[in-house]
């Protein structure tokens, strides 16, 4: 049998960015991967690379050096089509700050990326209201981010990056906007879709989140000086927020 490859491997993985005659290296020959079905956290202070290697890893940039391959397809410079394509399809973004549109109601925020999947109104409205429900918030989809809490409207962020059926959900901090105990309930629900088999990579400086994933990759001053496998912290729950 044909061995599956990693679903994201980074090899000798740099990033350098120029102001004039001055260049700061935020990454430094990273190498690792990450394997279907992983709940992995990159963890460092501000300023070790975290958000640059989630950047790369996304195909939001792109290495001053090295190779980046997801699901063993190398796509380090690809043209700028392809990457969106390739975001569209096997990327799901989650960000601290929800990103999610006002004047959009819950449902319409979480179809948006099935836009550029080139799927009918109808379709979309399908998709997107399956993903609500898998996160507990298909009993809000009419109201808009204004009307939701903060967790409320990070579980929509979270249903927004499921709805195409990614290959692997980036988060960013996911829970550095909200109070402890709802911070809790979303680190619930992404050991839940994990456990259902979904791949997610978070991106934290906080080592209770870490402590979630079954992986702690560790970041400083750009380079990994650790890569620890350890058994995740059990969820305390999944509540409605």
């Amino acid at each position: 049998m044909i061995a599956m490859p990693p679903l994201v491997s980074l090899r000798s993985v740099s990033r350098t960015y120029r102001t004039g005659a001055v260049a700061v290296a935020a990454v430094r020959d990273v190498s690792f991967d990450i394997e279907h079905g992983e709940i992995v956290a990159i963890m460092g202070p501000s300023g070790s690379g975290k958000s640059t290697l989630m950047n790369m890893i996304g195909l939001l940039d792109s290495p001053s050096e090295g190779a980046i391959y997801l699901d063993g397809m190398d796509v380090a410079h690809l043209p700028e089509d392809q990457r969106s394509g390739l975001r569209a399809q096997k990327i799901g973004f989650v960000f601290q700050s929800y990103n999610l549109l006002a004047r959009h109601n819950a449902i319409e925020n979480v179809a948006l990326p099935l836009v550029y999947c080139g799927l009918g109104w109808k379709e979309r409205m399908s998709r997107a209201a399956r993903s609500l429900e898998a996160v507990g918030m298909l009993h809000r989809a009419q109201h808009f981010p204004k009307q939701l809490s903060g967790g409320e409207q990070q579980r929509v962020a979270i249903a927004r990056a499921l709805v195409a059926s990614p290959s692997i959900v980036l988060a960013d901090e996911p829970t550095g906007a909200l109070d402890s105990r709802t911070g809790a309930d979303v680190l619930a629900l992404f050991c839940a879709l994990n456990r259902g088999g979904q791949t997610v990579l978070m991106i934290t400086h906080d080592p209770r989140v870490a402590a979630h994933c079954s992986r702690t990759v560790r970041l400083q001053d750009g380079q990994v000086v650790a890569d620890q496998v350890h058994p995740p912290a059990a969820p305390k729950r999944v509540m409605a927020l």
